[in-house]
């Protein structure tokens, strides 16, 4: 029998672990002051012979979950602009433009506002019948189906009438299309295409994808949606579970979600990430449509060209938020149903079924002590969270130019937005968890990071899994100096070496914590949700504890390189 014999059982012999939702009920809420100021700068080119730069109002906004407050709204330019006209377009929005003829020089904008911000997660309370009935006629535009939004297309139709077909509320059709969103979508920062068609084949997108698809779904079954967008921040918030902390973050920039019509409810503001029937108070509500084409008034940028001459405008835009005021108390408890990836809301009185939450992916068998010994470990092994842009200048991100039909040009604003956590803090560590699916002798872990600024070294340490969260201590990586990471925009790979005699691991869960000695501060880049690892895969703890029981919604970015048996 061959040496390697064990290898072909272990790739059909997995063990499944049973079935965990990761449905939490919230109760409790949020409330906050938030001096907001947003900053663009535009420097046309020689060429520009004319440039419009756009903007939407925010408004006062009230929903049974989420309320935005808006005053002390300013908007101001530095020169000013040749001519301003307001609008409010089909869709409610108030729209300005800013004209400026034979621009010289850089064009700065400054939108300032205070919103105070609310969330309140008590129970609900929805007698709203599936299918639908009555709709308003003013609504039609949110049950229509658009290029970005095709609730024709014959497998977004027929999902969505498989998944409700048992719903009598709408709530319960609600829950299992955004149930079935969640567990099947995983978030890249920028794909393909952002339509709901790509998303549904895919199962790939950002935010936009995200409500795309959702919307698709729902309007496929006669279920008005609109499209918003808006600014998220990044000031992070806790929510207390029964024996442990979850926290919640976002990135600061721009950002795409939904509202959801209830007759008995309004218009539901929904994350299609990870929320449903609310969203917290880090949102600022600017703009709503069908799609987000058309979206796409706030932060719009046109220009002419002289004859001849040809040069896009460069472009940056800074947020810059204050919390004069911030409360949160957030309870959570885990429902027994709903769906395996992460899914955040308020208890709803309403008929609906429980979503069973499909079977985890199936855990690796590890192979007995002496067969760990005999292996010799020949073949490249390379996996883990490898999905990021790298070395992109995030506040200098745009779409791509685009000729409009009267020979002018336009820049429209994109989701890019920097999805990182500053890992660095004193007081503070990091641990992330990844899974061997094969014997390996470990000989690198890179981590997706950026600095700025400070002095220091950095170093890996892997532990393995105790109970979900970081055990006993596997092996500790070379030291790097912080001087080595890249001066470069954005974030790169910094691969931290464990040497050619590199611990051995077996096929199971292990722990990389970010370890730091002096003062460096660095950035380590995530992404929503788990696309990679396990469900309870991010973790940190303060030096008032004594467990890892605080976990984050999110997973770094991680590779982990080394040798693995040849099978035989």
């Amino acid at each position: 029998m061959k040496r390697y014999f064990w290898l072909t059982a272990f790739l059909l012999l997995l063990a499944a672990l049973p079935a965990r939702a990761e449905n939490y009920l919230l109760n409790g809420g949020q409330e906050s002051a938030i001096v907001y100021k947003m900053v663009q700068e535009v420097e046309p080119k020689p060429a520009t012979k004319s440039l419009v730069v756009s903007f939407v109002m925010p408004q006062t906004f009230e929903s049974p979950t989420y309320v935005q407050r808006i005053s002390d709204l300013s908007l101001d330019f530095s020169p000013q602009p040749s001519r301003r006209e307001k609008r409010t377009d089909a869709r409610g929005n108030t729209v300005l433009e800013a004209y400026f003829d034979d621009p010289g020089g850089p064009v700065r904008t400054t939108l300032s506002l205070t919103a105070r911000n609310s969330v309140k997660l008590s129970a609900l309370k929805s007698q709203a019948p599936f299918p639908l009935r009555g709709v308003p006629k003013e609504l039609a535009p949110y049950l229509s189906a658009t290029a970005q939004v095709d609730k024709d297309h014959p497998g977004i139709n027929k999902k969505a009438k498989l998944l409700t077909a048992d719903s009598t509320t709408e709530f319960d059709a609600t829950q299992k299309i955004l149930s079935w969103v969640v567990d099947n979508m995983s978030y890249v920062l920028t794909p393909v295409s952002y339509e709901a068609t790509y998303s549904f084949g895919s199962g790939k997108g950002n935010c936009q994808n995200y409500s795309h698809l959702a919307a698709a779904l729902m309007r496929a079954v006669g279920i008005p949606v609109r499209i918003v967008n808006g600014v998220t921040l990044s000031e992070p918030y806790d929510i207390e579970l029964p024996r442990s902390i979850l926290t919640l973050k976002m990135a600061q920039g721009r950002h795409s979600w939904i509202e959801v019509w209830f007759p008995d409810l309004g218009w539901m503001p929904f994350d299609p990430q990870n929320t449903q029937l609310y969203v917290s108070n880090r949102f600022i509500r600017v703009e709503v449509g069908v799609d987000n084409d058309e979206t796409s008034q706030d932060g719009l940028i046109r220009w002419s060209e002289i004859r001849g001459q040809s040069g896009r405008p460069e472009f940056r835009e800074i947020i810059q938020p204050g919390f004069s005021m911030d409360r949160v108390a957030i309870r959570g408890e885990k429902a027994s149903y709903g769906p395996r990836a992460l899914l955040l809301g308020p208890r709803m009185d309403a008929v609906f079924a429980r979503v069973e939450p499909p079977p985890p992916p199936p855990k690796p068998v590890v192979p007995p002590p002496e067969v760990m010994k005999k292996l010799v470990y020949e073949v490249p092994y390379e996996f883990g969270n490898l999905e990021f842009p790298e070395n992109i200048d995030f506040l200098a991100t745009r779409g791509p130019t685009e000729k409009e039909s009267d020979g002018s040009f336009a820049m429209r604003r994109n989701f890019v937005v920097e999805t990182a956590e500053y890992v660095t803090t004193l007081g503070r560590q990091y641990a992330q968890a990844f899974v061997a699916q094969k014997p390996m002798r470990l000989s690198e872990i890179a981590l997706a990071l950026h600095s700025f600024g400070g002095e220091g070294q950095l170093w890996i340490d892997v532990f393995k899994d105790n109970k979900g969260m970081p055990g006993a201590p596997v092996g500790t990586s070379d030291v790097k100096d912080l001087s080595e990471l890249s001066a470069k925009s954005g974030y790169a790979w910094v691969g931290f070496s464990f040497g050619k005699d590199g611990p051995i691991l077996s096929p199971d869960t292990y722990w990389l914590g970010m370890g730091f000695a002096g003062t460096p501060i660095v950035n380590w880049f995530f992404r929503y949700g788990r696309p990679v690892g396990p469900r309870y895969g991010t973790r940190y703890k303060t030096i008032y504890d004594t467990t890892w029981s605080r976990s984050l919604a999110y997973e770094f970015n991680y590779r982990i390189r080394g040798l693995a048996p040849k099978a035989g």
